[in-house]
């Protein structure tokens, strides 16, 4: 018997599939217009890329995801071919698949605790995302939830992020009445006036946020409250039964050096606001977005990612493009994705690099960054290596644009008009975790006025969990 199983053949190993590359478009073209870089799946891609997932019993990806999409769920009806199910799957918790495909950070998050990533590169979660939620789009299969009887309450959701639409979008489900107020002209917050055309499409955004306005959201635009109505007003005067604030943060954060208040120096926030909802990247919109031929990014954020490759397709051939990072590259924030492309696209990094003054000429203009090198000392609280200036290196950058994309922090003016809603010592609302309750009772918040800065799929988990206790609160 023993030589029986000895004379057997081996056994052949699985072969393993490699993770599926996605398309792009080349530098030379991209850098001339504002259309997307990346070009998404086709449905081999997505059906081979599907197939590497292990359908693992412990689905760790599921806690890696901040609104606890089903990801083997959507997952294995793509390999049934069922792209439309797929979507559907995914919207059980997310409402935004498409923007989340593109933008959230998969890479640490649900991608970086997948199994299949321990022996090979992990499973490509969100191309995978981004795939069918386009598909269910683009073959006109997009479909409404089922609605609960209306329940006679009303909420006002301020602000309309990410974390606005997800609140929104639970609340109108349960049958409560939505009121939506933005301070601008569009839908969207950061995703409409943030983040550039060639990363996330405003069609895409528009197309998505439409689901609000079908389930009967009332919209209210150009209303900035605070200053056009207070939280008070809103639940005194206008009888809403609670108030959910998502109002991003949304001023920018200087660095306070000689020089700052030259010409030609503004913050990533005001130049992308310009280049997007002054549709600069449209020929036939004439917009005040100018930049000169030597730009410099402070930053290595997405942000900064986001302004210098805006910057290098508004002044076109002949502009440079360079960012200043105090750091080294692995320490810098940005997704390494974005990071690739702004290399690709010849951003230059300017990298264990520090701005001490800003330098104009006589008619106040900026003309130079002087800056120092730095060297990684011991790690601070952050964990990562502290940089520590080099005596004696200061060295001129020439810059005729400076764009500062050092982070932003809350506007004041709820807290302003609202004193019983308590706040941090940076500006952000005090929030329950678990709740999004605030200091004032019915009030809500949740995103990056709660916990500053934070990704666009963390902000959705934030509105999530504001939904849930809000539907609590309303039911007494």
């Amino acid at each position: 018997m023993a030589e029986e199983k000895r004379s057997r053949p081996p056994r052949k190993k699985k072969e393993r599939i490699p993770r599926q590359e996605m398309p792009v478009r080349s530098p030379e073209e991209r850098n001339r217009d504002f259309n997307e870089v990346t070009l998404g799946f086709s449905e081999e891609l997505a059906l081979t890329e599907a197939k590497r997932c292990l359908q693992c019993p412990t689905h760790p990806c599921v806690d890696g995801c901040p609104v606890s999409v089903d990801i083997p769920g959507f997952i294995h009806l793509v390999t049934e071919g069922d792209f439309i199910g797929a979507a559907q799957k995914i919207k059980e918790t997310n409402l935004l698949p498409a923007v989340c495909g593109r933008v959230c950070p998969q890479e640490e998050q649900c991608e970086q605790v997948c199994v299949v990533g321990k022996i090979d590169q992990p499973v490509a979660i969100g191309r995978l995302e981004r795939f069918v939620a386009d598909y269910e789009r683009e073959h006109g299969k997009v479909s409404l939830p089922e609605i609960a009887p209306k329940s006679g309450k009303k909420v006002a959701v301020i602000g309309s992020g990410p974390a606005s639409i997800t609140v929104s979008y639970e609340l109108l489900q349960a049958g409560h009445q939505v009121t939506i107020y933005e301070a601008l002209h569009e839908l969207g917050g950061v995703l409409v006036y943030g983040i550039p055309e060639f990363r996330l499409p405003k069609s895409i955004v528009a197309s998505e946020i439409d689901t609000i306005k079908k389930l009967g959201a009332e919209i209210k635009l150009n209303m900035l409250i605070g200053k056009t109505r207070t939280i008070d007003q809103l639940m005194e005067e206008d009888g809403f039964d609670a108030v959910f604030i998502g109002t991003g943060a949304g001023l920018p954060v200087f660095l306070n050096l000689p020089g700052e208040n030259l010409n030609g120096i503004s913050s990533a926030n005001e130049f992308l606001t310009r280049v997007n909802l002054m549709k600069a990247y449209r020929e036939e919109y004439v917009t005040p977005v100018k930049v000169g031929k030597k730009v410099a990014v402070i930053g290595a954020g997405n942000v900064a990612m986001d302004s210098a490759r805006s910057a290098k397709r508004v002044g076109g051939d002949g502009t440079e493009v360079s960012i200043i990072y105090r750091r080294a590259r692995d320490q810098m924030p940005a997704r390494e994705e974005e990071i690739h492309h702004a290399e690709e696209e010849g951003i230059i990094f300017n990298l264990l690099t520090n701005p001490v003054r800003f330098i104009g000429d006589e008619k106040n203009n900026v003309t130079q960054v002087e800056c120092i090198k730095m060297e990684l000392g011991e790690p601070d609280d952050s964990g990562r290596r502290r940089p520590i200036p080099i005596e004696g290196s200061e060295h001129i950058i020439e810059a005729d644009t400076v764009i500062v994309a050092l982070g932003t922090r809350p506007r004041k003016f709820i807290a302003e008009t609202t004193p019983d809603l308590k706040t941090s010592k940076w500006g952000t609302f005090l929030a329950d975790e678990e709740t999004g309750q605030t200091s004032k009772q019915g009030v809500f918040a949740g995103g990056d006025i709660v916990t500053g800065s934070a990704t666009v799929i963390k902000a959705m988990g934030a509105g999530r969990v504001a939904a849930k206790a809000i539907n609590e609160y309303l039911a007494g």
